[in-house]
């Protein structure tokens, strides 16, 4: 096989649908031709419930107190990732908010907004990095700490962004983040003493759990949304332009972490680490508290934006990482050992 032919099915193979995705996907079509009801739905909204927490204590099982610690060391950097985070991100969805309905329908708005709240990855901010030759360390310590304040500030923006749009929100959530995310990511954190090892031993059936846990999540949000006519509310239209939205906020966040990192005089290696952490938003976060933080019936509609934005940020992200990978070598940082287990 020739180069030529091998770097085009490379290429290829990064711009097809991420398979985890296409699962969703398959959730999304099973519960909309055989939703959960009744009696079902509760007992199912149980066990979600406890898959969710599950999901939280493998979390705090995963990191290591080290990431955090050693985040403290870098802290520009690190400000900088969560500013483009937790504040240029839902700035730009409030902006996105003000699109006419005929654009953006007010349920998808909110949608944005919600998907612009939420923290960075952890996996694919890091694989990326790493792709990209970037400071791999600054990285896990990045989208550790991006996920660990999410926990609160989300819930927090999430309050703030949409109490004037109109969505359903209660306090009563904030105690729910607590009791089925925080509680569970601090257990796993103390329990990381003795099943660390394990979890690390165990990489691929941790991974299988923890992906597992999200699509019983999108099953009985779509489940719920199915019952109450969500596919009357959304069109193929729409969809299309909600998608045309989520990639016009991904490359105005992709440019302007590029340009303001360079700005900020940051070190190529550290750019790199800006602009995967500080541009991505999470599908493993995000939906668990989109099912907490909403009633069941506008979940479905809440995470769409997010599941749309997943799948670009990961084909984008695949190309900027391989154009960041063609620099010299003498431009390129030594990578540091990853301080997470791996997913």
């Amino acid at each position: 096989m020739s180069p030529e032919i091998g770097a085009r099915r490379g290429w290829s193979r990064r711009l097809a649908p991420d398979p985890y995705i296409l699962a969703i996907i398959a959730m999304v079509v099973l519960a909309s031709l055989v939703p959960v009801r009744g009696v079902a739905a509760a007992d199912f909204a149980i066990l979600t419930k406890a898959a969710i927490a599950l999901l939280f204590f493998l979390h705090g099982a995963r990191l290591s107190r080290e990431a955090v610690i050693a985040g403290l060391t870098h802290w520009r950097l690190h400000l900088t990732v969560l500013a483009a985070t937790f504040v240029m991100f839902p700035l730009l969805g409030l902006a996105a908010e003000r699109l006419p309905a005929a654009i953006l329908p007010g349920s998808l708005s909110a949608g944005v907004l919600f998907l612009c709240c939420l923290p960075s990855t952890v996996q694919s901010s890091i694989a990326f990095t790493s792709i990209a030759r970037g400071n791999v360390a600054a990285a896990v310590c990045a989208a550790s700490a991006s996920n660990l304040f999410g926990i609160f500030i989300t819930p927090l923006l999430v309050a703030v962004a949409l109490r004037t749009h109109g969505a359903p929100f209660s306090a009563g959530a904030f105690e729910a983040v607590i009791v089925q995310l925080f509680i569970p990511f601090v257990a796993g954190q103390l329990a990381r003493r003795w099943i660390g090892g394990w979890i690390a031993g165990h990489a691929r059936l941790v991974g299988w759990v923890d992906r597992g846990s999200i699509l019983l999540v999108v099953y009985g949000a779509f489940s719920a949304a199915v019952t109450q006519g969500i596919w009357r509310q959304v069109s193929a239209v729409q969809i299309a332009v909600l998608a045309v939205v989520c990639g016009l906020l991904l490359a105005i966040v992709l440019i302007a972490t590029t340009l303001g990192s360079r700005v900020l005089g940051f070190a190529k290696a550290d750019e790199i680490t800006i602009v995967f952490c500080g541009s991505k938003k999470s599908l493993a976060s995000g939906v668990p508290m989109a099912s907490i933080l909403f009633p069941p019936p506008s979940v479905g509609l809440m995470v769409l934006p997010l599941m749309i934005f997943h799948q670009l940020q990961l084909m984008a992200c695949a190309l900027i990482a391989q154009a960041y990978a063609g620099r010299p070598a003498a431009d390129a940082a030594v990578a540091s050992p990853a301080i997470l287990d791996p997913r």
